[in-house]
């Protein structure tokens, strides 16, 4: 089974990274600013692929494995998915039973990545403010951010696989974490949130220990330039020139460093669904490949759909009460999806139809004016 493993694992990375690199390489080559239409058309097909691999794990998913015989079977869903019942169950049938358990887990664990990225999205979005850069330059860094994100999240989850499988009450802190979050985020929710750049942790690190150009340079991360006085100008190594990060080069480390805290999150929130590594790190990168697409769309809707954060903190509180009583209580992924689906729609139809209340620097202006 280990063999089967490895080689579809290293069959799926190289399937992303060529995504990956047909996409960044060909498609978004020419840095420009992403519309609406274009943003919404390339979420459309992120959203599809996943689907598609939903589809496949539906008909194929005990290849993942490489389940060939009953005692295989058993051996599976002892450590991944002891809920299914085997009894009086042939092969065949318990075949069916498993992929179609591991469709589910896979879909549910996307939807809730997809929900949970909501919050990692508005982040990034008030990073860029923070930071200046240019609505062209966002791709190029998106871009390099998500490919970072997929090496911290294969890392991330299957660590967090071999810590649980020794020590299942790692799920019991897991739990008590997202509850902790999701009050937090609620409390936190209406709250004018502003990143200080200069100290902004990374960004302090960073000018301590390294040369940070002052200037942004096109969609360059290095540039060699010298100090002469208070100024900065570009120069080769000949000429003097010491190697600088430019401060585009520092908003993808801060982006990274946020999602770094977002998996925190996120991550425990898919093992909720399943203990299958597999399963987990497939959604949460498929999740993370529609991330860029989403943020363009979001960044140009967000101020309509303001109910979206409320229905991320009860997710997170729904699956921390999960993990919590999972030894007590037991939650079919069907269910689970069902109520992820309901919190979505529910958010979103209630930011339609709930009309936004007037700023308070707009009160103050009619204020002013009546005095008047």
């Amino acid at each position: 089974m280990l063999l089967s493993e490895i080689l579809f694992f290293t069959g799926f990375i190289v399937f992303i990274i060529a995504i990956l690199a047909v996409d960044m390489l060909v498609i978004d080559k020419q840095a420009h600013v992403v519309s609406i239409r274009e943003a919404g058309t390339w979420t459309a097909v992120w959203i599809i692929l996943a689907l598609l691999f939903g589809v496949f794990l539906w008909f194929h998913g005990d290849m993942i494995h490489g389940i060939q015989s009953y005692a295989d079977l058993q051996e599976v869903t002892r450590r991944y998915a002891s809920h299914i019942n085997l009894e009086g169950v042939g092969l065949e049938e318990g075949l069916d039973l498993y992929r179609h358990n591991m469709a589910m887990d896979y879909i549910t664990g996307y939807l809730i990545e997809k929900m949970l990225s909501v919050d990692n999205l508005f982040v990034m979005m008030m990073i860029f403010t923070a930071f200046q850069v240019s609505n062209k330059e966002y791709q190029h860094v998106l871009n390099w951010g998500i490919l970072g994100a997929i090496v911290m999240r294969c890392v991330f989850i299957f660590i967090g696989s071999a810590i649980i499988s020794r020590f299942d009450w790692v799920l019991i802190v897991f739990g008590l974490f997202l509850v902790y979050s999701a009050v937090k985020m609620f409390a936190t929710r209406n709250k004018e949130e502003h990143i200080d750049v200069e100290r902004q942790p990374v960004v302090r690190f960073l000018s301590r220990y390294f040369r940070v150009y002052p200037r942004f340079e096109g969609d360059r991360f290095m540039v060699y330039a010298r100090k002469e006085g208070d100024n900065y100008v570009l120069a080769d190594r000949r000429h003097g020139g010491l190697l600088h990060f430019t401060p585009l080069l520092v908003t993808v480390v801060v982006i990274e460093f946020s999602d770094l805290i977002f998996a925190f999150d996120s991550i425990p929130a898919v093992f909720s669904v399943s203990l299958d590594p597999y399963v987990v790190f497939f959604s949460n990168i498929f999740a993370i490949l529609g991330l860029r697409a989403m943020f363009f769309l979001l960044s140009a809707i967000a101020d309509r759909f303001r109910y979206l954060k409320t229905g991320v903190c009860l997710l997170l509180l729904f699956i921390g009460i999960k993990l919590l009583l999972g030894h007590l209580v037991t939650i079919s992924n069907l269910w689970s999806l069902a109520f992820i689906l309901a919190v979505l729609t529910v958010s979103i139809v209630l930011s339609i139809v709930i009309p936004q209340k007037e700023t308070n620097s707009q009160e103050q202006t009619a204020g002013k004016e009546t005095e008047r």
